[in-house]
C-alpha cells in the first residue's frame, strides 16, 4: 500500500515560528501576532504570504463584524484550517495496536485498533500499513504517521530498545514509511504525550510543567521554558530506583519500596495476589479498597500515600506550575485521593503554594493521539526541537 503524503512546502524559520504561534493560538490578528513575535509590519506580510498561499494559513472574518462592514485596508485575523490534513497516532502495547486520525489541532476525528498477535518488526510494520489503508478510505488528505512506543526511541525513527516489544534496533518508521509511502516519526510514547499536552492540553502556555504516568510503568516528562526537555533514560527505568519507603514491598519488577514497586498496576496486583492468592483486575482492587476489603485497601492505600511523596518530591525540587497525572492507573485518585493530598502536605513545607495536579483521565487512545502531535511538529511544521 502506497499512500502520497499531503504535505506543505519546508517552512523557513520565520514561517514556521509564524505558522506554530497561529496553530496554537489562532485566530491572531497580524497586529497581535507582529507583537507575539516581535516583527515588523512588512516582516510579518512577508511571512504570511506563502503560508496563504500553500493553504496552511486562512484570513477568517474578524467576530462581530461581517466582511462587507469592514473599510481600508484588509486586516483579517490568521487561522489554520484544521480540517485541511489528517495525520494517523499509533500507540503499540504489548498485545494492541491503537490507532487514530487526528485534525492539525490535534482533534480525534476516528479511531481504529487491532489485536497485535506478533512482535516480529515487520509483521508489525505490515499491519501498521493494513490499519493505515483503512483508516485513509475516509480521510484521504494524510499528511503522516507518528508512532508511540513504550521504550527508548533514537533520532525519532529507530527503536533502540523495547522491553514490551523486545525489540533492540529495530528502525520502525523506514520499515512504515516503506510500506505506506507517509513519512513517518516514531517516538518514546511518554514524550510524545508530554508534547501533545504541552501544544494543545493541560501544559499549553505554561513555562514549567511536569507529566506523571502511572499504569504499566510510570513516565515522567519535563517541560521547562515551554519546551519539553529531552532525557537519553527515558523509559528506561523511571521510578525503579526512586525509593519512596525502604521497607515497602519487593516486587519482580522495581527496587523494593520503590515508586515502580508501590504504584505500578502489576506491582499492585502482584501484592494483592501475594497475599491473597487470587489474581484481581486493578479495577476489582481499587473497588474493593473503596469497599474496605482489608487487603486491597491496604495496599491501595500505600499506593496512594507512595504517590503523595512522588509529587511532592517533584513539586519540591522542580517548581512546576501544574503537574498533570495520567495514565491507565488514575483511578487510584478516585478512590485514595484524600490520601494522595494528605501525604503531598506531609511532605511540603507548610508555607509551601498549593500544587497544581490535575488528573486526567486517559486511555490509549490519548497515547496514539500524543504520537499524532510529534507527527504534526515534526513532518508538517518542521519543528524538530519543539
Amino acid at each position: 500500500m502506497t499512500t502520497v503524503a499531503a504535505s506543505w512546502l519546508p517552512l523557513s524559520p520565520g514561517e514556521r515560528a509564524v505558522a506554530i504561534e497561529v496553530l496554537l493560538g489562532g485566530p491572531l490578528s497580524r497586529t497581535e501576532l507582529a507583537r507575539r513575535l516581535d516583527l515588523s509590519a512588512g516582516s510579518l506580510t512577508r511571512l504570511t504570504k506563502p503560508l496563504i498561499e500553500s493553504g496552511l494559513l486562512i484570513e477568517v472574518a474578524e467576530a462581530g463584524a461581517p466582511p462587507e462592514v469592514r473599510q481600508g485596508r484588509p486586516s483579517q485575523p490568521l487561522d489554520v484550517v484544521a480540517e485541511s490534513r489528517s495525520f494517523i497516532g499509533f500507540k503499540i502495547t504489548e498485545d494492541m495496536v491503537y490507532g487514530v486520525v487526528t485534525t492539525l489541532r490535534s482533534a480525534i476525528v476516528a479511531r481504529h485498533d487491532r489485536p497485535l498477535t506478533t512482535h516480529e518488526p515487520a509483521q508489525v510494520a505490515d499491519l501498521l500499513a493494513e490499519m493505515t489503508a483503512e483508516l485513509a478510505t475516509a480521510h484521504p488528505r494524510l499528511a503522516g504517521i507518528g508512532i508511540g512506543v513504550g521504550g527508548l526511541v533514537e533520532d525519532r525513527s529507530v527503536v533502540g530498545e523495547s522491553p514490551f516489544l523486545q525489540w533492540r534496533d529495530v528502525p520502525l518508521a523506514r520499515l512504515v514509511e516503506e510500506r505506506t509511502g507517509l513519512p513517518v516519526v516514531v517516538e518514546n510514547d511518554v514524550a510524545a504525550l508530554v508534547e501533545a499536552e504541552t501544544w494543545f492540553g493541560a501544559g499549553r502556555g505554561l513555562d514549567r510543567f511536569v507529566v506523571l504516568t502511572i499504569g504499566a510503568g510510570i513516565g515522567y516528562g519535563l517541560v521547562l521554558g515551554g519546551k519539553r526537555v529531552p532525557n537519553a533514560e527515558e523509559d528506561r527505568g523511571f521510578g525503579r530506583h526512586w525509593i519512596i519507603n525502604p521497607n515497602g514491598p519487593l516486587t519482580p519488577d522495581g527496587e523494593r519500596g520503590s515508586a515502580v514497586s508501590l504504584l505500578t498496576i502489576p506491582s499492585i496486583r502482584y501484592q494483592v495476589r501475594a497475599a491473597t492468592g487470587h489474581d484481581s483486575t486493578y479495577e476489582e482492587i481499587l473497588a474493593g479498597a473503596a469497599a474496605g476489603e482489608p487487603m486491597p485497601a491496604r495496599v491501595v492505600d500505600e499506593a496512594a500515600r507512595a504517590l503523595g511523596v512522588l509529587v511532592a518530591q517533584i513539586s519540591n525540587f522542580v517548581l512546576p506550575q501544574k503537574i498533570l497525572l495520567a495514565g491507565e492507573g488514575v483511578g487510584l485518585m478516585d478512590v485514595a485521593g484524600d490520601a494522595v493530598r494528605e501525604s503531598i502536605a506531609a511532605q511540603r513545607h507548610p508555607r509551601a503554594a498549593p500544587v497544581a495536579l490535575e488528573t486526567k483521565v486517559s486511555d490509549f487512545h490519548d497515547w496514539a493521539r500524543g504520537a499524532s502531535v510529534l507527527a504534526i511538529q515534526v513532518l508538517v511544521l518542521g519543528a524538530a526541537d519543539a
